[in-house]
């Protein structure tokens, strides 16, 4: 068995009792990589932190950047710190990034301009980026459309709940599609439609924990390991095993990353 959690916040203090117990969980069945993303709560230094856990073991990469509710604290000095800890060897790809038009933490021109700042710096430094969007497809993939360019590498839709025709431009754009525990959800059938159509060289897997956990430990704080419920889901509606969405999602992982 092989699985890659693509996306997980293991950093903070939802974790800070029993991290490493729930790593080890995870690497017990199966999961052979972690990505964690560090934007969880920048004002208190998860930034920092997500990069510590990453290099504290060889099999956890990490992300950096400014999640759309935190736009508002952009500035010189925001930008001068994520671009020093994407420095580091153990990030590979800067995000969590984009629109959210649900909640407005962070007013919409000013997540545009964020946005728009970020995939550039990402360009720059050659690094592929993952996307957040909700509320706002048809403007994620605009602005997308307007932004990358011959130095930008395309990357990851987090967590995708979006429709089919969102997911194919990005597809189309060269986006990887990542699929959570959101997609275990009773309520999720439109979601599992798309999953269905997207090719399955294109798909990732996630838990996006400690959110969303997976049905059937809805309820519970989510985990690493819960990545398998994920893959089980995608499996049957495939018409595969959960082994081989492991695999297949694990290889894919590794092509897009060139690991």
């Amino acid at each position: 068995m092989a699985f890659v959690d693509s996306h997980a916040h293991i950093d903070g203090h939802r974790y800070s009792s029993d991290r490493d117990e729930v790593i080890q969980r995870a690497v017990d069945a199966g999961v052979e990589t972690i990505v964690e993303i560090c934007n969880g709560d920048v004002e208190r230094g998860s930034l920092e932190e997500g990069i510590e856990i990453a290099e504290k073991h060889p099999f956890i990469f990490a992300a950096v950047g400014l999640h759309p509710h935190d736009a508002k604290l952009w500035n010189d000095e925001m930008e001068a710190r994520l671009i020093h800890l994407a420095r580091s060897k153990k990030v590979i790809a800067w995000g969590e990034i984009g629109l959210d038009f649900h909640y407005n933490h962070s007013e919409p021109d000013v997540q545009r301009h964020v946005f728009r700042r970020q995939l550039e710096i990402a360009g720059e430094l050659d690094l592929p980026v993952v996307i957040h969007s909700r509320e706002a497809n048809r403007e994620t993939i605009d602005i997308l459309k307007e932004n990358l360019h011959s130095k930008t590498r395309a990357g990851i839709f987090h967590c995708f709940s979006g429709d089919l025709e969102m997911a194919r431009g990005a597809v189309e754009l060269g986006f990887m599609i990542s699929l959570a525990g959101n997609l275990t959800f009773k309520k999720a059938a439109d979601l599992r439609e798309v999953a269905k159509e997207v090719p399955l060289d294109r798909l990732l897997i996630e838990t996006d924990c400690p959110f969303l956990t997976p049905e059937p430990h809805r309820g519970k704080r989510n985990e690493p390991v819960y990545v398998k419920e994920v893959a089980r889901q995608l499996a049957e509606i495939k018409g595969m095993t959960q082994d081989e969405i492991g695999r297949q999602t694990t290889e894919n992982f590794k092509r897009f990353y060139s690991m």
